[in-house]
């Protein structure tokens, strides 16, 4: 088990070395808009909950992106009748191994783990969810550019179309257009990752406040005291 959590752990590496310069795009930054945070919570319990935990963060959290609790028990809560449960995953770990050939990791802290030279855990997120192909060699049916082999199938595809890679440009192209443009799925994922960087810390927004209270602070109280000690040294020659 060990060693198979440390395989999956190190596979995108492995794919960087043998494909190259891994390129990034940029994730849009929603952290500061909790409409797009309510949006990205509801696609993650629809499309990723039914895989992916979220272990480390408990339902009731949801209310600090603005949604009261009633609305997240009616509409986000899934897996728990309970909103102080955590939000557990929906599939058993044994089926999901079996299915899938291992068990789909918590994307709890996802956003902080990918984080490289590459780019932010958000741009790897980002480019990978924009990043399915289809396969016929892989058991799924289905591949990615930026993680080469994955098992994962791609859960969003109704949403974004059939995407191929072209064998002379190694660029993606979209074979079957899906329900949305590519700039309207292109907000949805960046809703989605937006909030799965929101899962890894939901109190970044508080905590940067606090340190811009304390830095005013210390800024009005180094004026203060240099005023107090030129007045208590004026007489001192």
């Amino acid at each position: 088990m060990k060693k198979l959590l440390i395989a999956l752990l190190f596979a995108p590496l492995a794919a960087l070395a043998a494909g190259g310069e891994l390129h990034l795009d940029k994730a849009p930054n929603v952290q500061g808009d909790k409409a797009a945070l309510q949006n990205g919570a509801k696609l993650f319990v629809n499309y990723c909950l039914n895989c992916h935990g979220a272990s480390f963060v408990r339902y009731q959290k949801l209310t600090e992106l603005g949604l009261s609790e009633q609305e997240v028990k009616d509409n986000l809560m899934f897996t728990s009748d309970k909103i102080g449960e955590p939000m557990r995953v929906a599939i058993r770990p044994a089926e999901a191994k079996a299915w899938l050939g291992a068990t789909p990791p918590d994307l709890t802290l996802e956003a902080r783990a990918r984080a490289s030279e590459a780019g932010s855990g958000a741009d790897w997120i980002y480019t990978y969810l924009r990043g399915f192909y289809k396969d016929d060699t892989r058991p799924t049916g289905w591949n990615n550019v930026v993680f080469d082999k994955v098992g994962m199938p791609h859960v969003l595809w109704e949403l974004q179309g059939t995407q191929v890679l072209n064998p002379q440009t190694h660029e993606l192209e979209l074979a079957v257009p899906g329900q949305m443009t590519a700039a309207e799925y292109d907000k949805q994922v960046a809703d989605l990752v937006g909030f799965i960087v929101w899962m890894g810390e939901p109190g970044v927004s508080f905590r940067k406040q606090l340190g811009i209270g304390v830095l005013a602070f210390l800024a009005v109280l180094f004026v203060l005291a240099y005023a107090l000690k030129k007045e208590y040294w004026k007489d001192v020659h």
